[in-house]
């Protein structure tokens, strides 16, 4: 399944009382209607329960049970890697047993691949059992789905003719289509601020599903053609897959800030540079925007750094929300953040960036941020920022000359009285305009 940002969902416990309660009533609705759809479909159609069944659902859960403990290893790493919900890769046996078993054994598969999964893998690392449950739920009405998809061909054997191979790529669509749409809501039902396109996932993200969706496929026709057995051998190519996830991971979260999300200054100069070349090449343009939180330090003083670390995850969200997908967010030191916007058009990027920075600014100023404090809690709602823009070509030529003059337009802005936004080199020059400073994070 795609991760989700949601980060406020307890511990390994029951925390569902931390939970939203609109994300709860979203919970609660897909697991009655995961128990609702095994129930019906186990009371109009029942299954002919026959020694082949059982032996499959023994063998594809066996399989799924030891490729959790070959990969053991490396989901536990991931855990401890990323806190939230990821492709698990185990869409290979629960898919295949869609193609190959009845609802009702299809969703037996499911149970025992997801309770070894959650004893062997989740728990030890801390993964809250509601979100199990869930993660159970949305892939048992995901087998259902699919199931159903690919009965459409009348029971026969969809691997042996161009109708059934067709609704086998309609199964595998709809299984994950299933499975991302009710992720999603409950990303957004979560009150993270997440847009329903990070929620949905990065690309790579989509393409791994449909790759293991497609191992599944190939797990059904091996055990369809040649018996059950045979698929033994998809296990060596999943575990190397299963690695390959875990470099991937390791490389995003060393790129990226823990208290944010944002990338970290290091990854946002090497992907902003990259940025301002191709820009260079192609006659085009880009901003950088420079934001830092005025009087931070107050923040931290009067309700303790977790408070202020809350401040700054809310301050991430909403830069994101405010800038294209394609734009550079990062997190440029400890109450200092970066934007690069990239445009086509020069004239129309100097007078957007600006308007963008005004935007970004007053969305911070409106920022409700609910803290833990003695005795209960309360909402921290004086939050403002200051911000310098620069332009390429306008303001400089290489990303070193436009950081200094966007932090000497930064510094413009805070002499100026703060929670103001200044633009390039002739800020200085304005009612409040000082001089240059070296680029270093102010307060």
């Amino acid at each position: 399944m795609p991760p989700s940002p949601d980060r406020s969902i307890g511990s390994a416990r029951w925390a569902i009382r931390s939970v939203p309660r609109r994300l709860v009533a979203v919970l609660v609705s897909v697991e009655i209607l995961a128990v609702l759809v095994v129930v019906v479909d186990g009371v109009v159609s029942p299954p002919d329960v026959t020694a082949t069944g059982l032996w499959t659902v023994a063998v594809l859960a066996l399989l799924g049970m030891v490729h959790t403990e070959s990969a053991l290893g490396v989901e536990r790493m991931r855990r401890r890697v990323d806190q939230t919900p990821h492709l698990d890769l185990s869409s290979v046996w629960t898919f295949a047993a869609a193609l190959l078993l009845p609802g009702c054994l299809a969703t037996a598969v499911v149970l025992l691949v997801y309770l070894h999964l959650y004893l062997r893998a989740w728990r030890p690392s801390g993964f809250p059992v509601h979100r199990v449950v869930f993660s159970t739920a949305t892939v048992v009405l995901a087998v259902h789905a699919a199931a159903s998809v690919a009965g459409l061909g009348g029971g026969a054997d969809p691997f042996r003719s161009a109708v059934g191979l067709v609704l086998v790529a309609l199964a595998v669509l709809t299984y994950g289509l299933v499975n991302l749409v009710l992720v999603v809501v409950a990303i957004r039902m979560s009150g993270s601020g997440t847009s329903w396109r990070r929620a949905v996932g990065h690309r790579d993200e989509l393409l791994l599903e449909l790759t293991t969706l497609t191992l599944g496929a190939v797990v059904a026709a091996a055990v369809s053609a040649f018996g059950v057995a045979l698929a033994v051998l998809v296990l060596p190519p999943l575990v190397v897959l299963h690695r390959t996830v875990l470099v991937r991971q390791l490389e995003e979260a060393a790129s990226t800030d823990a208290k944010t999300g944002l990338l970290n200054a290091a990854s946002w100069r090497l992907q902003a540079d990259l940025a301002l070349r191709a820009a260079r090449n192609s006659g085009g343009t880009v901003a950088v925007l420079l934001i830092d939180i005025d009087h931070f330090k107050v923040v931290n003083d009067r309700y303790g750094h977790l408070a202020g670390d809350q401040v700054l995850s809310g301050i991430g969200a909403a830069l994101r929300a405010e800038v294209r997908d394609h734009d550079l967010v990062g997190r440029f030191g400890g109450e200092e953040f970066v934007v690069l916007l990239a445009a086509a058009d020069v004239d129309d990027l100097h007078t957007s960036a600006g308007a963008v920075a005004d935007r970004i600014r007053r969305r911070i100023g409106e920022l409700r941020t609910e803290v833990a404090v003695s005795g209960g809690s309360t909402v921290i709602d004086d939050v403002s920022v200051s911000v310098g823009v620069s332009t390429y070509p306008a303001d400089g030529a290489d990303l070193d000359r436009l950081l200094e003059v966007a932090d000497a337009a930064l510094y413009a802005a805070k002499a100026a009285g703060r929670n103001l936004v200044r633009h390039g080199l002739h800020a200085v020059d304005e009612p409040g305009g000082s001089a240059s400073r070296s680029p270093v994070h102010g307060s």
